[in-house]
C-alpha cells in the first residue's frame, strides 16, 4: 500500500490538500510494516489545484492520501485518478500511515465550525459514497460546503 501524507513542513499532516506541495510518502508491505519511501516538493504549477484532471501526476501512483483538509472538488480529482481521500485530525504522519496500513481508522477531521465528521468509514469525509452534502451554515470545512 502507497500512503501519501501532505506535509508542507514535512514533520505533521497539514490541510489545504488542493493547494499542497509537499508530500511524505510511505509503503507498507503485506506485513504491515511502514518505512518513509519518498518525499515530494513540488512547484506550484504541480499542485491537484493547478494540475489538469487528464495529466499524470505523481500522486496518481498513491492507494490513499492522508490530509487534514480538503474540499469536494479535491476529493472528486483524487477519485478520479483513483487516490482514496483521508481526512483526519490526526498530527503524526508515520503514525496515520501505520494505522492505515494496519487497517485502524484514523480519528476524524476537524471541521471549521468546531465538530467532527464521522462517517464511519476510516475517517474520510466527503468520499464515503453515500453522495449526500453537508451544510454548515457557511462554515466551509473539509467538504467545501
Amino acid at each position: 500500500m502507497r500512503i501519501g501524507v501532505t506535509s508542507q513542513n514535512f514533520k505533521t499532516i497539514t490541510g489545504h490538500a488542493g493547494k499542497s506541495r509537499r508530500f511524505i510518502i510511505f509503503e507498507s508491505d503485506d506485513k504491515g510494516e511502514v518505512v518513509e519511501t519518498d518525499r515530494l516538493d513540488l512547484p506550484k504549477s504541480m499542485s491537484i489545484h493547478e494540475t489538469l484532471p487528464s495529466s499524470p501526476h505523481p500522486l496518481d501512483e498513491l492507494d490513499v492520501l492522508v490530509s487534514q483538509s480538503g474540499g469536494g472538488g479535491f476529493q472528486r480529482k483524487m477519485q478520479t485518478r483513483g487516490v482514496q481521500l483521508v481526512l483526519t485530525s490526526a498530527s503524526d504522519p508515520l503514525e496515520a500511515a501505520m494505522a492505515l496500513a494496519s487497517g485502524e481508522q484514523l480519528p476524524p477531521a476537524e471541521i471549521a465550525d468546531g465538530h467532527h465528521h464521522d462517517h464511519g468509514d476510516g475517517g474520510v469525509c466527503c468520499g464515503g459514497g453515500g453522495g449526500h452534502e453537508h451544510n454548515h451554515g457557511g462554515g466551509g470545512g473539509c467538504c467545501g460546503h
